[in-house]
């Protein structure tokens, strides 16, 4: 068995969570989401020392299936996590008059190009600038704001030697030695 798709995950009280057929609707105070499961893949809600919470089984124990069980069991419960507390990433811009701004719709970066860089932002994604080289993108499904992170982040990479870029906030960049002054004798 799977540890990880034998835990039983539990609803809280604000969640609702739907199973019609192979499909887990999950709803609560931030929003709505939805997954398709596998065939294969049982999910069914369980009373268990009365609390509510979500099983989830395989039919088989078929190396697709396994593989699939934690999987699945892993997407439903950030789904329950997301709609109840939702999820954030944080980005630092480092460069030498680099900074941020929102300004309607869209994240206006200044990040070394002789333009300014207009990303649009997202529905169901909120994106402040708590000061002027921080970027944080929260939302309440975890792959969507991961994604839009990623984006901002791949406008530009960190580079080695300066540390210029855009880069998550805990993400740790080893800097390369620059060149060296030779030693004439």
């Amino acid at each position: 068995m799977s540890r990880i798709g034998r835990a039983p995950i539990e609803i809280p009280n604000n969640v609702n969570v739907e199973i019609q057929g192979n499909k887990v609707v999950v709803s609560g105070p931030l929003g709505s989401l939805e997954q398709e499961v596998n065939k294969n893949i049982n999910v069914e809600k369980q009373v268990i020392d009365g609390k509510n919470y979500i099983v989830i089984t395989r039919k088989s124990n078929e190396k697709e299936e396994r593989s699939m069980h934690g999987m699945y069991r892993a997407l439903i419960n950030n789904m329950v996590n997301g709609v109840e507390k939702g999820y954030s990433k944080n980005l630092t811009i480092n460069g030498v008059g680099y900074k941020c701004q929102i300004v309607g719709n869209k994240l206006v970066l200044n990040i070394g190009f002789s333009h300014p860089v207009e990303f649009v932002i997202p529905k169901d994604i909120k994106i402040e600038c708590p000061s002027i080289t921080e970027v944080k993108v929260s939302g309440f499904d975890k792959t969507k704001v991961g994604q839009v992170a990623a984006d901002i982040r791949a406008l530009k990479p960190v580079e080695p030697y300066h540390a210029y870029g855009i880069r998550y906030t805990d993400e740790v960049v080893i800097k390369k030695e620059g060149k060296k002054a030779s030693k004439k004798k």
